[in-house]
Order: C-alpha cells, then sequence, then structure tokens
C-alpha cells in the first residue's frame, strides 16, 4: 500500500488511578542507548531471519511508553514480529528489503533514530561461456582479464587459480592482481608461467566464492626486453577522514620494473603509509587532510620508465562544532536553538519536533508556550553521514519559591568594598524584586542599587550597612520571600608588592608578597603567570612558597617559559587584593626560524631564515650546520663555510659554500649571545647540489704482473662523496714504458679497486732481462665530464719467480709468545738488471707439532729485512722460513732456521714489570679495533660522540702478554657535546698485587665507568691521581 505503516509495541503501559497522566520535575524524554544499524542478508542463510534492536530510556518507564518500528513505504504482514523492543523478520523475501528506523515516545515528546538499512547479499556466477587463450612472447607483460560477475557488496577479493583448485597464484614483483578489477598482470612473461588461470572471486561477509572457465596462457618464443610501462593506474580518489585507502600501481616490462611511490611536493610519504605487494600497492591508514595532494608511482627499468599521478582528496562525515541541550525556560520567554556542524561537503540542517519535520537552519521562538515543549532532534547530514543530536525543551510557568535557592542567612562584605547579595527564587514567568534592610524599603541610588537579576549590590560597604536583608519575588502566580543578616570586614590590602626582577637561565629568584586582613579571616595567596593560576603540586620543581607563613614566591632552576607577568592575589571569604610583577628570564638564545634555500648552485646553496627569540640578550652571531647524505650517524652535523664569513646577529641570509657538488644536505642554523649557544633549528627540507666534474683522482695506485700475459692495477676507490654527478667511474690508463701510445680502459663500478689486463704483448721478452717495466695512471668521470690523472705509477712484470733465496735468516725469542726475525735481503731493488722482488714470506711453524701447510705466514715489502712473529707458544721448537716474491709466484726458501720460544713461569706476572703496554680501543660489540702499544703508562683518546666503546689494555712482559683489563665507556649524550672532547686513561702496574689499576678521569658528562675492583690506593695511586687532576685543569 501507498500509504505509511507503523509497527507499535508497548514496552510498558500503566494508566494512573485518576485517568490521567503527570508530568513530574524529575522526569525526562526517551534516550536511545540502542539504535538498529544496517544488515545485509544472505537468502539461504541458516538462520532464515533478520534482527534489528532498538532500546530507549525514559523517564517516567511505567506510565506509558511506546517503541514504533517503521518501515517506510511497505505495510506490515506475518513475516514481522517484535520481541523484547527488537523487530525480528521471519523468512525474509526480497521485498523486506528497505530503509527502517525506530520511534521513541513518552509523555515528554517523541524522537526517531538513525536510518538503518536492510539489504540481501548476492554474488552471480561467471558466464559459461569458455574463454579464449592468451598467447604472448616471453619476455613481454600480459593481461588477463578477470570480468567479475555482479557483487552485493562490492567488497570483493580476487586471487586466481592456476591450472586446479585450490592451487592459488603468489604474487610478487612480476606478477600482480588488481583488487578494483580483479585483472591478472604479468610484467614479464616466462616460459614457467604456461598453464591454465581462472579468476577466484569471494565476498568475505556473504561467505560465498565463484570462479571463471580456465584461460590457457600460452608463452611464444622470447621476445626483445622492452620499457617499463604502467598498466594499473589508481584513480583519483576522495576518501573519508580517519578511513584507509589503497592505491594500485603495476608496470608490465622486460626487466621485470621496480616501483617508486611518491608525494608531490613532499620529500617523503605521509607517515602512515605502507607499501605492498612488492611495491605495486600503496596503503594510507587513517588518512587525515595533511595527506592531501597528487601521488605519483614511477616503475623503473633499463630499458626505461614510466610515470603517474592521480589525486587524492579527503572530506569528513558531519561532527558537532556546536549542539542542543535539554532546556528548562520560562513561559513567554524568547529562546533560540542552534546547530553547527562541521564537514566536508558542508553538511545540511534540518530539525525534527517529536518525530516530524520542523524547520531548517536555526530556530527562534519569541514568545515561548506550553506548545513549545517537546523532544527536539537536530540532525546534520552531508554525503558521508549523518548525525543526530536530540535535546528536550520544556515550558515552565509557576510562582516564586526559595525553597531550592533561598538567600544567605549569614553575608559578609569587606569595607569600602562592594557588597553583592543574590536573590535567585524559582519562577515563572520572571518576577518583579523588592529589598528591604530592618523593614526599610530599598531603592536605586549612588550606592544601592537592585540589578535586573535580583541581586541587590552595595558600593563603598560600611559598618552601617550591618543588617538583616530581605529579597521579595512576586509574579502572576503568587510571591515569596528570604532574608539574611550582612556583616561588614575590614578590607584586605597587600602592604608588600612583588618588584619587577631579571633572573638568569637556571638561576632562583623570590617575588615577595604581604597582605593586611581582618583578623576573624583566614587568608590565602594565589600566585599566576600571564593569567594562568600556579599549580605548586604540578610544578615543584620550580615553584615554591615560602614557610614563613607570608605569600613570597620562590623561582627555582629558572628557565626561558618562566618570563611573564605574575600576579599574586591576597584573597579571603569575603574580598581580595591583587598586585603583579614582570619577570625578565635571560638566557641563551632560541632557535632560529625556519631555513628556507633561495638558491643552489654545485659548490654553494643561499639559505634564508628569520631570527628567532633572543631570550632579553641580543644576538652575537649565527653559525650554520650541514648533514649530508653520507652522514655517520643522525647527529653528524659540521659547521659550514659561509659568506660572509661571520654571521652577526643582524643578518638573516647568507651564502653556505665549500659543498659538495651532486650531494644531498640539510641546513640547520644556531644562535649564540653572551650567554651561550641555543637550541639548533628545524633542519631545512633536503636539498641537492647541482652535478659537477670530480676533482679528485683515486689514491694509492698500484700493481704487478702476473702469469701468461696479466698485468694487475690496483687503487683506492674515491668516496662517494666525491662523486660529483651521475655515473661515475674511472678510467685506467696503462702501457709499456718504452711505448708511446697508452691503453684505456673504462670502470663504470664507483666501488672498483682492481682491474687485471691480460694481453701476450705484456710478457717480458729476452731483450727485457728480468723484468718489463709499465706506467699506470687512473682517473675519475661523470656524466659532466673527466677529473685528474693520479700520479704516474711504474709497476714490472717479473720475467720469471725470484731465483735467490734470502740469506743468513736469524730469530730470537722476545717473550713465550713472541719472536724477532731477521735475514739478508736478496740483492736486487727492481732495476731489471737482475731479478725482481716485490717482498717476502715469512713461514713458521712448530717443528715436530704442526704441519708444513698449516704453518703461519706473514709477508713484507721488499724495503723490509726483520719482522716480528705473534701469537706462539711458549717452550715450543719453531722452525723459520724466508722466500722472496714477485707478480710470478715465490722464489726458492733460504735455510731453515731453528729456534725455541721461552719456558713461561709460575705467576710469571706477580714480580715482573711490563716492558711495553698494548692497549685496543673498539666500538662495543665489534671483534676488530685499533692497537696502540706505548711504552708509557697514560694515553688520551677522543671522547666517542656517539655509541658505546671498549679500551683493552694488557702489560707486554719478557715470559709473554699479561692479562686484559677492560674499560666500558659510554658515549656522550646530546646535552654533553659541547663539553671536554677528549679523556685521559692512566694504567699502571702494582708490583706487590700482580694486577692493573685503571683509574678513568672523565672530565665530561657520563663519559665511562671502569669495570674493574679498584684496590687500596697506594702513594703511586695518589701521584697519578694528581696528575690526572693536573690534566684536567689543562
Amino acid at each position: 500500500m501507498a500509504s505509511t505503516a507503523l509497527l507499535l509495541l508497548a514496552l510498558s503501559s500503566t494508566v494512573s488511578l485518576t485517568g490521567k497522566t503527570h508530568k513530574d520535575a524529575t522526569g525526562y524524554g526517551p534516550i536511545f542507548e540502542e539504535e538498529p544499524v544496517d544488515v545485509v542478508y544472505t537468502e539461504g542463510s541458516p538462520d532464515e531471519r533478520i534482527s534489528m534492536n532498538c532500546r530507549a530510556r525514559a523517564n517516567p518507564p511505567a506510565l506509558y511508553r511506546l517503541v514504533t518500528l517503521i518501515k517506510l513505504m511497505e505495510q506490515p504482514d506475518e513475516h514481522y514480529s517484535l520481541v523484547g523492543g527488537n523487530l525480528v523478520i521471519n523468512n525474509p523475501k526480497q521485498k523486506h528489503a528497505g530503509t527502517y528506523m525506530c520511534v521513541a515516545t513518552n509523555i515528554y515528546g517523541t524522537v526517531i533514530s538513525k536510518e538503518a538499512r536492510v539489504r540481501f547479499g548476492s554474488l552471480e556466477e561467471f558466464s559459461d561461456e569458455e574463454r579464449e587463450p592468451v598467447y604472448v612472447k616471453e619476455g613481454q607483460g600480459a593481461v588477463l582479464l578477470c570480468d567479475p560477475p555482479k557483487a552485493w557488496p562490492e567488497a570483493v577479493t580476487y586471487r586466481w587459480i592456476y591450472n586446479e583448485f585450490p592451487v592459488f597464484l603468489h604474487t610478487d614483483r612480476r606478477r600482480f592482481v588488481s583488487q578494483r578489477t580483479g585483472n591478472l598482470y604479468i610484467s614479464k612473461v616466462e616460459a614457467q608461467d604456461a598453464g591454465n588461470y581462472s579468476c577466484y572471486v569471494s565476498s568475505p561477509i556473504i561467505g560465498k566464492s565463484v570462479f571463471s572457465k580456465f584461460i590457457p596462457l600460452i608463452p611464444l618464443p622470447p621476445e626483445r626486453k622492452y620499457p617499463a610501462d604502467i598498466k594499473v593506474k589508481f584513480p583519483d580518489t576522495t576518501a573519508m577522514l580517519a578511513s584507509n585507502i589503497t592505491l594500485e600501481c603495476f608496470a608490465l616490462g622486460n626487466p621485470i620494473p621496480h616501483i617508486v611511490w611518491r608525494k608531490v611536493d613532499a620529500t617523503d610519504l605521509p607517515a602512515n603509509h605502507e607499501i605492498s605487494e612488492s611495491g605495486a600497492v600503496l596503503h594510507l591508514y587513517n588518512i587525515q587532510y595533511e595527506d592531501v595532494g597528487g601521488y605519483e608511482c614511477e616503475a623503473i627499468n633499463t630499458k626505461g620508465k614510466d610515470w603517474y599521478k592521480a589525486w587524492v582528496y579527503v572530506e569528513s562525515a558531519p561532527e558537532w562544532a556546536e549542539t542542543i541541550n535539554n532546556t528548562q525556560i520560562d513561559i513567554g520567554s524568547e529562546h533560540t536553538m542552534r546547530c553547527v556542524a562541521s564537514g566536508k561537503p558542508f553538511p545540511f540542517i534540518r530539525w525534527y519536533k517529536d518525530g516530524y519535520m520542523y524547520g531548517k537552519g536555526e530556530l527562534k521562538f519569541s514568545s515561548l508556550t506550553f506548545d513549545d515543549s517537546g523532544m527536539y532532534q537536530c540532525i546534520a547530514e552531508n554525503y558521508w553521514g549523518i548525525k543526530y543530536a536530540n535535546a528536550e525543551l520544556r515550558v515552565i510557568a509557576c510562582a516564586p519559591t526559595f525553597e531550592f535557592n533561598p538567600v544567605k542567612k549569614q553575608l559578609l562584605g569587606a569595607k569600602d568594598g562592594r557588597v553583592v547579595i543574590e536573590c535567585k527564587p524559582r519562577a515563572a514567568p520572571r518576577p518583579r524584586y523588592t529589598w528591604t534592610k530592618d523593614k526599610e524599603l530599598l531603592f536605586n541610588n549612588s550606592r544601592i542599587s537592585i540589578n535586573f537579576d535580583g541581586s541587590l549590590e552595595i558600593l563603598n560597604a560600611t559598618k552601617n550597612d550591618e543588617g538583616t536583608y530581605i529579597c521579595f519575588a512576586e509574579n502572576d502566580r503568587g510571591k515569596a520571600n528570604s532574608s539574611g543578616y550582612l556583616t561588614i570586614t575590614e578590607a584586605t590590602s597587600i602592604t608588600v608588592a612583588p618588584e619587577d626582577s631579571e633572573v638568569k637561565v637556571g638561576d632562583e629568584v623570590v617575588l615577595s608578597c604581604s597582605a593586611t586582613y581582618d583578623p576573624m579571616l583566614d587568608i590565602t595567596f594565589i600566585w599566576a603567570i600571564d593569567f594562568r593560576i600556579i599549580d605548586f603540586n604540578a610544578e615543584w620543581q620550580h615553584y615554591e612558597r615560602n614557610e614563613d607563613g607570608n605569600g613570597d614566591l620562590r623561582i627555582k632552576n629558572a628557565q626561558i617559559w618562566h618570563e611573564g607577568r605574575y600576579t599574586c592575589t591576597a584573597q579571603t571569604v569575603v574580598d581580595n587584593d591583587t598586585a603583579y610583577a614582570d619577570l625578565k628570564v635571560v638566557g641563551v638564545p632560541g632557535p632560529p626560524g625556519v631555513i628556507r634555500v633561495e638558491e643552489i648552485g654545485d659548490t654553494w646553496v643561499k639559505l634564508l631564515w628569520s631570527k628567532g627569540a633572543e631570550h632579553n640578550s641580543p644576538i652575537l652571531y649565527y653559525t650554520i650546520q650541514t648533514r649530508h647524505y653520507w652522514a655517520l650517524y643522525e647527529d653528524d652535523w659540521r659547521n659550514a663555510s659561509t659568506s660572509p664569513t661571520v654571521l652577526d646577529g643582524s643578518v638573516e641570509r647568507a651564502e653556505v659554500t665549500d659543498l659538495y657538488p651532486w650531494m644531498e644536505y640539510q641546513f640547520r642554523i644556531i644562535a649564540t649571545n653572551e650567554y651561550g649557544s641555543g637550541e639548533a633549528s628545524i633542519p631545512s627540507l633536503k636539498i641537492k647540489t647541482w652535478d659537477a666534474p670530480p676533482v679528485t683522482a683515486p689514491t694509492d695506485v698500484a700493481g704487478y704482473g702476473g702469469r701468461n700475459g696479466e698485468i694487475v692495477i690496483t687503487w683506492t676507490p674515491v668516496q662517494p662523496w666525491y662523486f660529483y654527478g651521475k655515473k661515475f667511474g674511472y678510467i685506467v690508463a696503462f702501457k709499456p714504458h718504452d711505448a708511446y701510445d697508452w691503453w684505456y680502459e673504462t670502470i663504470s663500478d664507483p666501488e672498483t679497486r682492481r682491474y687485471v689486463h691480460k694481453d701476450t704483448y705484456f710478457i717480458p721478452t729476452e731483450e727485457d732481462f728480468q723484468v718489463r717495466e709499465f706506467q699506470v695512471k687512473v682517473k675519475t668521470f661523470n656524466v659532466k665530464g673527466d677529473g685528474p690523472y693520479s700520479l704516474t705509477k711504474v709497476i714490472y712484470y717479473p720475467r720469471d719467480v725470484p731465483t735467490e733465496p734470502p740469506t743468513d735468516v736469524y730469530a730470537r725469542p722476545v717473550s713465550s709468545t713472541e719472536a724477532l726475525v731477521w735475514w739478508l735481503p736478496v740483492v736486487d731493488t727492481g732495476t731489471g738488471l737482475q731479478q725482481y722482488i716485490e717482498g717476502y714470506q715469512v713461514k713458521y711453524w712448530r717443528k715436530y707439532d704442526d704441519p708444513e701447510p698449516g704453518a703461519n705466514r706473514i709477508f713484507v715489502p721488499a724495503s723490509v729485512n726483520q719482522t716480528r712473529l705473534e701469537n706462539m707458544l711458549p717452550d715450543s721448537h719453531y722452525l723459520i722460513e724466508v722466500r722472496a716474491f714477485n707478480g710470478a709466484g715465490l722464489g726458492p726458501p733460504g735455510e731453515h732456521c731453528e729456534m725455541f720460544t721461552k719456558r713461561p713461569r709460575e705467576s710469571q706476572y706477580s714480580k715482573q714489570f711490563a716492558n711495553a703496554m698494548k692497549v685496543m680501543f673498539r666500538k662495543t660489540g665489534y671483534i676488530y679495533g685499533k692497537v696502540y702499544i706505548t711504552g708509557w703508562h697514560f694515553m688520551d683518546f677522543p671522547m666517542p660522540q656517539v655509541g658505546d666503546y671498549e679500551l683493552m689494555v694488557r702489560g707486554r712482559y719478557e715470559g709473554g702478554d699479561g692479562p686484559i683489563r677492560k674499560i666500558s665507556i659510554k658515549g656522550k649524550t646530546k646535552k654533553s657535546l659541547a663539553m671536554d672532547e677528549t679523556f685521559l686513561v692512566f694504567f699502571f702496574f702494582l708490583s706487590l698485587w700482580g694486577f692493573f689499576f685503571f683509574l678513568t678521569c672523565d672530565f665530561s658528562a657520563s663519559a665511562g665507568k671502569a669495570s674493574t675492583a679498584t684496590p687500596t690506593l697506594s702513594l703511586v695511586s695518589l701521584v697519578l691521581l694528581a696528575l690526572c687532576i693536573v690534566r684536567a685543569g689543562i
């Protein structure tokens, strides 16, 4: 039927004994505690019913209470039933789909619930038509279309079956399934992709899945490589505030493209992002207005790149900025009801009264009547949602009564002050007010006035104003009165006021405050800073009251934010007096304002900034610091060179010079005044300087000749910050010494440190005697040009291995674990007249206990004829062999030298003094570190800026190395970076006890703690301690 039908449920129905309903002052209109929500029903569900819940709270509950459920434009039938306030639809049919609301009514009015929709979920079957095969060449991309059937709700997921169910295709960088279209994308088809594919669609809400006919994929013979081509493109997207969105981007290409996401005009993607599906999907969670903008995906492979950009917009459902509240107001009064909602698009506002449309915009009542009483609902709605606000308007009329708010019986007022006596009876309409004092009628004059709200105001009160005051209230429904006695007290007055003061950051200051007051009253002192009352319990670290009974304020460890106007209020229950003083806090400057990069060059950048807070001391100069891409750690900021060199406190722009070309930089600025340097500014956005030709050549160029015409050229690679541009590499030049033309080879890998060239032409001939000389040099290049060559290095190609052995090999033990070995070198300096050698190999092993192939080996250059052997075993018989070598191999061995290491003594370290100290300094957690050997008993080390370090010390004795002692050193914190940059470590040996005593003198905050126990100090200890103190003074 065309008419709207109502389903009524009487939750509780009671009729009073008199047959009338009565409104009680404590009653209220209906308030929803549970409202119906949207329902998706699947036909064939085992429950075969739909339940929609509705529950309202109201008072009185036992008089008459109705809950009605409405189905718009549909007549109820036998399928509907009401169970405990809930609507149940049994055996639902398609005709039951639609919009439902719940209506709650009592004697105070009617309210309606949010709309709830009933929809039937469905997922149709795929078409029975056979799918055509897809032919594609290997190396090319392919797209398999899903063509999914209709579904409701539309939130479905897509997967693809490979050859048979339930074998599902796994996605990766090469294969992607779009969750918008269901299509399968293969960026580069391979032979293994051959097979049959079926699109599998699932609806998680209705719990149903369907799949398509199989699509054969048939790879053809390979095709050449081709550039990236984006095929999955995300559209312009409008999202609701705080929701989650997904952007898809996938490209075909050979080689497989790499996907990169960016936000236009931003350095980074939003913090709430996540990238999945091997880069093809960008998720934005809890999206906010600041996430609005263009998003770009770029697909890159070695053959080329493709990019795509679309925009993301954010809108929001309505939210109340101003809403309505339950209101009780006098009959005949003016009244305005207003609702203000925020949202995007801007919400539309409409009103309901007792369940019926009542108006739009703002409701205004010029003269309220009883008919205006009822339940009002304000509804804000836009595309993204609907928001309800409910309130009861109750129009009342009654005779005046002081039952709930009588005039105070005991009234107090301050001498010469202002006294206000309130008169607030409950009355409707507003009553007329009159006042008497000791039965004398009062009228308005220069000192006494009766205000509109009925209160009595007395100015410049005196003792003569003491007495009994009565307030009379009267309207057309009756009258009433209430009285109280007024007592006048002495006025409160501040006698010692705080004075303007100045304090340095970290110091202490006291602001005085004392007052006189009536002795029959109690007084309290209230302090405020810039009109904010100080909470002494929460801010006890800085604020403290004096304990001598006055109102003095002590400010401890003053900080910049303690500057302001301090107000002292001396207050009693009757009156108060106020005085104030300004406190100025001086200290280091605040951080400068936001840094803007005005212009960028290859080795320079022009910066602009704004001055920060001076904190009552003029800024003397600025320091600009830089941090580049290859910084070792986050806080690796370094002072920059600038033009002008000195940036005085008046400048707000400068040019930063001596930068690396083609380097990513950030900048920050620190201001300094007479009190020190302040906090650094927020780092600038990351910028990259322009590229330029390289100016640094590789170092340590060397090489040697090998076998079968090979020459090996080595060098130390250039550090990345000297690349100066894209496509950085090396050009290696070499030629025989007697040749005119150079040979050139280009190395494109900037990390390469070695090049091997093979040519039988390079093999020495009889004319070359024993060696052939080559000249080699290396230079750098990038896209902007070439850099300088390194110094030319002469290397030698030997004709054969050395033919003579070293002679007169001699060794002697140094300790139980070490020995020194000498030999006479082979008579050759690489002149080519005889044999050519590059160095010596020293091999040593225990004669009877170790196999010779497992011997220890040490290599030394040809200019050295001695070395130290370490890690030997005590009291052992060793053989030592020395051979010369060159690029062709090892020469013959000399005669074996035999020696015995020293025998370790019992308690070998107890009565010996160390010959030297071995000190290792390494980062905590690392195996290797730098080893120092010194004959002194102390060393200076640089203070670690970031990270923890270990210092290990052991003595070297006649019988070997002593035990290790360790010190753990904590790196500096940010606050201590400006302190002393070195620390001094003393270590000495106490022969009486046989162990080390370590004393760490750290003159910076939290530098480190010794991990060993400290023995009783001897006289020697005290002397070294004094030296440590002297060192600190230096």
